[in-house]
């Protein structure tokens, strides 16, 4: 069994979001969007690591009404940078010598069943790269900047990328290496001739935008089978200032 760091990247700014707090801190069901995220990690034998990446003007708030929980989960936080490539390449400085993989999950993500981690967890050993996606199927346009259509794309090739995507860790290493920006870990891995494998993911693996997604995680969370108890086995409780 591979040995798997998780990088759990919520340093974002969440501007479509709106309002004063991040997004990451919106509740579910009572515990925090990337409290829900990390759950999923933190009961597998197969991860030897979890680091939460946090924007530095979030880091003090985490610390003070998280900390006892992050600190029982195992967690190691991580100042984030100015972009998700930056702050995944700080989380890189960070990952165990003992992973073999390097998986890298939205904390904003907090809806994934254990079996789409064994799916891309499995691949990623076998072919050193993988993600899970989802096949598109409404018709894509692309629109001028008046928004009149330009053409309409060929939806048959083209998939939404999703998180975690896993990689063997010295071929991640070497993408985030020369400072290139992406929106995605597969992108930068594609840049240098690695092929990515793709997983079949699940449309109920969202990420939470907008306020509205938020009641849609909640009705997707009730219907995912509870993972196994772990040492995750007592309640949130968070902190009280």
């Amino acid at each position: 069994m591979p040995k798997v760091s998780v990088i759990v990247v919520g340093a974002g700014a969440g501007r479509r979001f709106g309002g004063t707090e991040s997004k990451i801190f919106q509740r579910i069901g009572g515990a925090p969007v990337f409290i829900r995220a990390l759950e999923a990690f933190a009961s597998r034998k197969d991860v030897c690591q979890l680091l939460l990446v946090i924007s530095a003007a979030d880091m003090e708030q985490v610390k003070e009404r998280f900390g006892a929980n992050l600190g029982f989960m195992g967690v190691t936080l991580v100042e984030g940078g100015a972009t998700r490539t930056a702050s995944v390449r700080n989380a890189l400085a960070h990952v165990s010598p003992q992973a073999d993989l390097v998986a890298v999950h939205d904390a904003v993500r907090p809806c994934l069943a254990q079996e789409w981690i064994d799916a891309v967890f499995a691949q990623a050993d076998k072919t050193a790269a993988a993600l899970l996606a989802y096949p598109v199927h409404g018709t894509l346009k692309t629109a001028s900047p008046e928004g009149l259509v330009e053409r309409t794309l060929p939806r048959a090739a083209v998939w939404e990328a999703q998180t975690p995507q896993v990689f063997r860790k010295d071929l991640l290493l070497r993408a985030y290496a020369d400072g290139t920006e992406a929106t995605d870990d597969a992108a930068l891995v594609e840049s240098i001739g690695q092929p990515v494998s793709i997983v079949i993911g699940d449309p109920r693996n969202i990420k939470i935008t907008t306020p509205r997604d938020l009641a849609v995680a909640a009705a997707v969370i009730a219907t995912l089978p509870k993972p196994k108890p772990s040492r995750l086995a007592h309640p949130f409780n968070e902190s009280q200032d």
